[in-house]
């Protein structure tokens, strides 16, 4: 492609929470570094230029930046918007307003069926009470709702139930999304990952209980896709780094002083989009053009970038995704 479709916007590294698993380092306070509006609005209008029609916000927790509605109306008057977040401090004010900004879907993290696990996995007591009344506002506002669950060794066998209580709240599609190998949840991977076979047997039992009316969608065979090949992002310091799963991994340029069409051309950009991997699965690639499954978590246990995705059952090939290899970032 001679550019991306889709955009991830990773707007700052703040966020109130401190989950075990996130995939970034996460904090309360906001890196001094991180672009300033301004910056953020120039981006946002140079990728419309180029044609990007799609664009996802997250974080951190993108609410917690203080200019973050002044970000996500610049960017839904240009392109269609959706945001991810924990919904911790989303009330009815914040909901009519991210509602009246056209916010075409908010895709909100919730971890557990119960307050207990939820709010050990998020390290933040009453988490899941602010977050659940959080959808409720959402929903009141009439915003589509998309519940995100990260598989992981506390949560697996809950996951029908998790189903259930985002069909209760009125969501319309249920995520379950793997543990990346990546910032907290690297360093707290013995603690959360679980064998493959043990990952698939919980998304079995989530899809033979789904309520309903609710979607499900999942990141696992034959769902596992490498999605270089029309997805860009954005970190919080202008820095393209084509997936946010690949945040500690490669760096396409700086943003700030780079044209955006140059770093979707970055040498290594071409190579991870052109799909030339040791091996593919049938299966994944006649279902979404994978290209070999996701190149972060392939990089992460293989140390190559051709390698096999080890989080599909075809192209496992005996990897213990319990076992994180040692690998600098």
């Amino acid at each position: 492609m001679a550019r991306p479709m889709k955009l991830t916007l990773c707007l700052t590294a703040r966020c109130p929470l401190a989950c075990r698993l996130c995939y970034a380092e996460c904090g309360a306070r906001p890196a001094a570094e991180e672009l300033d509006t301004a910056t953020w609005l120039r981006l946002i209008d140079a990728l419309a230029e180029a044609g990007v029609i799609n664009v996802f916000v997250e974080g951190g927790e993108p609410l917690a930046r203080a200019d973050a509605e002044t970000i996500l109306a610049h960017a839904a008057g240009r392109m269609f918007t959706t945001l991810r977040t924990h919904a911790v401090t989303i009330d009815d004010h914040v909901a009519a307003r991210l509602a009246a900004l056209g916010i075409g879907r908010v895709y909100v993290d919730l971890l557990a069926a119960d307050a207990a696990t939820h709010d050990a996995l998020t390290a933040t007591p009453g988490s899941f009470a602010a977050a659940t009344a959080g959808i409720a506002a959402l929903r009141r506002h009439g915003l589509p709702v998309s519940i995100l669950a990260i598989l992981c060794r506390p949560n697996a066998a809950a996951l029908p139930a998790l189903a259930r209580l985002a069909a209760g709240s009125g969501a319309d599609e249920f995520g379950v999304l793997r543990l990346y190998p990546l910032g907290r949840a690297r360093r707290n991977w013995s603690e959360l990952a679980l064998p493959l076979a043990e990952q698939m047997a919980a998304l079995r039992a989530v899809a033979a209980a789904l309520p309903p009316g609710l979607r499900l969608m999942q990141s696992w065979h034959p769902n596992d896709a490498n999605c270089c090949w029309q997805n860009a992002a954005i970190d919080p310091y202008g820095r393209a780094i084509g997936c946010p799963y690949l945040r500690e991994y490669v760096d396409y340029g700086d943003l700030r002083t780079t044209p955006w069409l140059e770093t979707w051309n970055h040498p290594l950009y071409r190579r991870l989009r052109a799909g030339a991997v040791e091996g593919h699965c049938p299966d994944c690639a006649s279902s979404q053009l994978t290209r070999g499954g996701c190149r972060a978590t392939a990089y992460a246990f293989h140390g190559r970038w051709d390698a096999p995705d080890p989080f599909c059952e075809t192209m496992n090939q005996g990897t213990d995704l319990r076992v994180l290899p040692d690998r600098p970032a």
